[in-house]
């Protein structure tokens, strides 16, 4: 018993402080929620207002609120900190694919992620732990129609949390890609509503059903604690089997 306790002990994330970008609903808020409970202090990052203790309100690819972000976390304690890019847009259209859209997703998907490491790397340095998950998606492995944007993004999200795996790991940081399914969100309400639709992703898993937030919490809590101390430089696809399905009869 006593070494059952000791190994979930490794899941603890006591002196953690994480940051949760896309904070407000959805899968942010489930990963807040979970985090919370698993003992982390939360720094709750969105557009919208929030009930958070610790919150800042604002688009997370203006360097103003980088910079917020990053004085809330140079005043705060905390022996491990952890980022979590999760806020993220989407917007399909057919060809020929509109410029600002491109534009837009590009920022908010992947040179916000990129910006708000940057700002913290001197913070990572000086604690020598800590662990960046960014939130891709299955369109960092596969090609979905109507969204090169979203695509592009999210394949180079993938790519640069290898490449950060790999400069910081001297310094006793992790990074690592965790790519939800179909997840019960905002952002696929309108596929999730139309039966057709929502039938046709849940037959392509092997578990027969879309995902929901929580089921994303786990597997962050896992890449944020000691549970994962030698992980780094990883794809996890939380996604029902999705990815490894070949046929769909």
């Amino acid at each position: 018993m006593n070494s059952l306790k000791t190994d979930l002990e490794m899941f603890n994330l006591n002196k953690t402080l994480a940051i949760v970008t896309g904070a407000a609903r959805g899968n942010g808020a489930a990963i807040i929620s979970g985090f919370e409970k698993a003992g982390a202090k939360v720094l709750a990052v969105d557009t919208q207002k929030t009930e958070y203790k610790m919150a800042v309100i604002g688009d997370i690819s203006d360097h103003s609120i980088i910079q917020k972000v990053n004085t809330i976390v140079t005043n705060r304690n905390f022996k491990n900190l952890v980022l979590i890019n999760n806020a993220g847009i989407s917007k399909p259209s057919p060809s020929p694919y509109p410029h600002e859209d491109w534009d837009i997703t590009l920022k908010v998907n992947l040179t916000a992620p990129f910006m708000l490491i940057e700002s913290l790397i001197p913070l990572f340095k000086k604690t020598k732990k800590g662990s960046i998950i960014n939130i891709t998606s299955l369109n960092a492995e596969l090609a979905f129609p109507n969204n090169p944007a979203y695509n592009a993004s999210k394949g180079g999200l993938k790519m640069l949390t290898k490449f950060y795996a790999k400069s910081l790991g001297e310094y006793g940081v992790r990074v690592n890609n965790v790519g939800p399914g179909y997840m019960v969100t905002d952002m696929t309400q309108k596929s999730y509503s139309n039966e057709k639709l929502k039938k046709s992703r849940e037959k392509h898993t092997f578990l027969g059903r879309w995902g929901q937030p929580e089921d994303l919490v786990g597997v962050c809590i896992f890449l944020a604690s000691d549970a994962s101390s030698y992980i780094t430089g990883q794809d996890i696809y939380v996604d029902g089997g999705w990815t490894a399905n070949g046929l769909i009869e």
